[in-house]
């Protein structure tokens, strides 16, 4: 096949890469920085990208579309949000080329076509949506106003990974305004539940709920609520965060409403988003060394079906029998395909399809079809069965459940196992230098022994997590007392 893929104790990072690029799901593409998103992963993102638009709209939000383009005293407007963000942002200063005279064929900046104001690629909405929202809101009655976009992003990243950091990436970004800081919180911590909920339900990734500190926060947030997950190499990755921003944005943007005692005040915002990022996460979640393992629930292919066979009229009495299976599993929901193809033989198809993660594989032969059986490989833990073919829809249905929960409880057992509590700082760096994952030490509270934190080690604080224990302790580094652990991990 010549589709070798690289350990991933031998090297995890290109083990990534070939899983990626080999499993079909996106390439490098001309432009620095950036991907290109393959059918096969476009079609995963699809699928995640339903469920979450379905629950934002159970949750009452409603789908927009913002530019992608912020005149740059707009993007000003917000210092915090705009400092936070100024050193990844592409900036369009002309609207024009024109052929270059003194090279034949060659394309210049017209001098003479630059813009009035410097257009900022949008890194994320905020500044457009808020100058937008100053016209929509005037009373109590417009408000809460809820609001998602499906979009892309550019932050200009010098140091890129595809799908985890990359200068363009799609992602969903919700807006929201609301009359009080009450109605804004709820709103926050009910969209990190949704992300939570998501991720863990359908992603099969267990992830830890929790309040990033001042130094982690969104540029221009009051409170940044997250859920970490953790990688088979032991590393974090934020999966989602859920911002309260307070009246910053309405007050940088002038965006007031009348309540129902006609008092002016400024309205409270929430943002929250989630990127392609996660396919990278689900990846490193999940994974081995033959290939992608997908949870069924999102996969793009649930189910592959293989018909071994020496003649023609074999292959007939075959195909005759699973496009009946195929119409049985269809009326059930189930993504499946029947690859009759000539192109590769039998043993081909299978490695392509174990590569690519399709979660169940039927194979059926001539005598299967005598003795009125088939196998059923499931790419989890590489379990076979002969199964009777009658019925046999029903029992992929619940074998599809069960390698969606087995895909859960292994992970969370993985991540479980690699919480671990520190009380010195030598046992601190140890667990990070051989075990990884979380650790669960004490910090002084500061941003100073935060960021000294992170110098020494290369390890940041993940997060508080949400009802978090409190306990007497000591800092990891300065010995001054905390009254609770928190979360540190390196990360992605």
């Amino acid at each position: 096949m010549g589709k070798v893929i690289t350990s991933k104790e031998q090297d995890y990072s290109q083990w990534y890469n070939d899983l990626i690029l080999k499993g079909g799901l996106a390439d490098y593409s001309a432009v620095r920085g950036c991907m290109v998103i393959k059918p096969y992963g476009f079609a995963l993102w699809e699928n995640m990208r339903d469920v979450l638009d379905r629950m934002f709209k159970e949750t009452g939000h409603q789908n927009a579309y913002f530019p992608l383009f912020v005149p740059k005293s707009l993007f000003e407007a917000e210092e915090k949000n705009a400092e936070g963000f100024a050193k990844e942002c592409a900036v369009v200063t002309h609207y024009r080329l024109k052929s270059d005279p003194e090279n034949k064929g060659k394309l210049i900046v017209d001098p003479e076509a630059k813009l009035e104001e410097e257009l900022v690629v949008r890194p994320t909405s905020e500044a457009i949506i808020w100058n937008t929202y100053k016209g929509w809101i005037q009373s109590y009655r417009d408000l809460p106003i809820l609001v998602n976009q499906w979009a892309n992003v550019v932050r200009w990243e010098m140091r890129t990974r595809l799908f985890l950091r990359t200068a363009e990436f799609l992602w969903q970004e919700g807006h929201t305004a609301h009359a009080t800081a009450k109605e804004a919180i709820a709103e926050t911590k009910q969209m990190l539940d949704v992300y939570a909920d998501f991720v863990e339900n359908w992603m099969a990734v267990p992830v830890i709920k929790g309040v990033k500190t001042p130094n982690e926060r969104f540029a221009g947030a009051e409170d940044t609520y997250c859920i970490e997950a953790l990688m088979q190499d032991g590393k974090a990755l934020q999966a989602g965060t859920s911002h309260f921003l307070g009246q910053n944005f309405a007050k940088a943007f002038d965006v007031k409403f009348s309540d129902n005692n006609n008092q002016l005040d400024y309205v409270w915002a929430t943002s929250w988003g989630v990127s392609t990022r996660l396919i990278g996460g689900l990846v490193m979640a999940h994974s081995d060394d033959d290939g992608l393992i997908l949870p069924p629930k999102i996969a793009p292919l649930q189910v592959v079906i293989v018909p071994i066979y020496k003649s023609d009229e074999q292959k007939g009495a075959i195909s005759n029998e699973v496009h009946i299976l195929v119409k049985k599993l269809k009326a059930l929901g189930i993504r499946v395909k029947y690859d009759d193809s000539d192109n590769n033989r039998p043993g081909w198809k299978f490695a392509e399809y174990e590569l690519k993660g399709v979660p169940v594989r039927v194979a059926i032969g001539a005598r299967d079809l005598e003795n009125n059986v088939v196998e059923i490989a499931r790419r989890d833990t590489k379990e076979k069965n002969t199964v009777p073919l009658t019925g046999v829809e029903f029992y992929i249905q619940t074998l599809l459940e069960e390698i969606q929960l087995h895909m859960f409880n292994k992970a969370k057992a993985f991540r479980d196992e690699h919480i671990t509590r520190a009380n010195h700082w030598n046992e601190f760096l140890h667990i990070l230098d051989t075990k990884a994952g979380f650790v669960s030490a004490h910090w002084d509270g500061t941003a100073e022994t935060e960021e000294k934190i992170k110098e020494l080690s290369k390890a940041t604080i993940r997060c508080i997590p949400l009802h978090n224990e409190q306990e007497e302790g000591v800092c990891i580094l300065t010995g001054k007392p905390s009254k609770e652990r928190v979360l540190f991990a390196r990360a992605y």
